[in-house]
């Protein structure tokens, strides 16, 4: 059968469309197995680990404690974390816990503070607060981690860019954040020989003032916990200071 010519121009016209349609589609599935392919490739099989037992937790030392802190921040900071089964977790830690320290940390949303040392479900007790500072409820909780629940390690956790450091150092009064800063103004006082200067704009100083206030939280609790004393004169636990730094998430120790 003969076609005009005009009727030929339309035709292959509508060849070609549904062609280029074809090679489109075709590489864009292409494109997604492959993306498929390398998501498969790239995300780790979750571990099955168990939630630690009394058992384990009595044999762990303070110092095998921290270690495990240290190598876990290492990681953390190396975007190398263990991939953990948080739904079997759940479950087998629904029996007890028995965790192996109790983190003091500041309350900062960018702190994800069982990530920072890759630890899961069950492996720390974590107090949270504006300032990582030392009250009588906080100090209640902390006792309770170590001298019923049996933690081997207390760490008191500060950070760079810390707002609650920051508003003590520039004198900020606002409600019940005043009385709350209260307790960071002596970190600032010890800070007063520093030769630069001394605003929060100064990241030198604040970091100054936020080292400060972790060794100051870590002396409160030595003279306000007599439990917690003993415990760490006898040697059943240790306490240690830790800085956290937002750029590199890297957390430097300071036993």
């Amino acid at each position: 059968m003969q076609f005009p010519h005009h009727i030929k121009s339309n035709i292959v016209s509508i060849s070609i469309l549904f062609f280029l349609i074809s090679c489109n589609n075709t590489q864009e599935k292409t494109k997604e197995f492959a993306d498929t392919t390398m998501v498969k490739q790239e995300t780790p099989r979750p571990v099955k680990e168990n939630v630690i037992s009394y058992k384990q937790q009595k044999a762990l030392t303070p110092d095998t404690v921290l270690q495990s802190l240290k190598d876990g921040n290492r990681r953390f900071a190396k975007n190398n974390v263990t991939a953990r089964d948080h739904s079997s977790l759940v479950r087998e830690a629904s029996f007890g816990q028995f965790p192996k320290a109790v983190i003091l940390s500041c309350i900062d949303s960018r702190i994800p503070v069982e990530d920072v040392f890759d630890k899961g479900i069950g492996d720390m007790f974590v107090v949270r607060i504006a300032g990582n500072i030392i009250n009588d409820d906080i100090l209640g909780s902390i006792e309770y981690a170590c001298k019923v629940s049996g933690a081997k390690l207390i760490v008191v956790l500060g950070h760079s860019s810390c707002g609650a450091v920051n508003a003590a150092i520039d004198n900020v009064k606002m409600g019940n954040i005043t009385a709350l800063l209260s307790k960071i103004k002596p970190a600032v006082m010890k800070a007063q020989f520093f030769t630069g200067e001394k605003t929060s704009k100064n990241k030198e100083f604040s970091d100054l003032v936020g080292r400060n206030n972790v060794f100051n939280s870590i002396e409160v609790i030595k003279s306000k916990s007599p439990i917690l004393r003993d415990m760490i004169n006898q040697g059943e636990i240790k306490i240690a200071a830790a800085y956290y730094d937002m750029n590199t998430g890297e957390a430097t120790f300071f036993e």
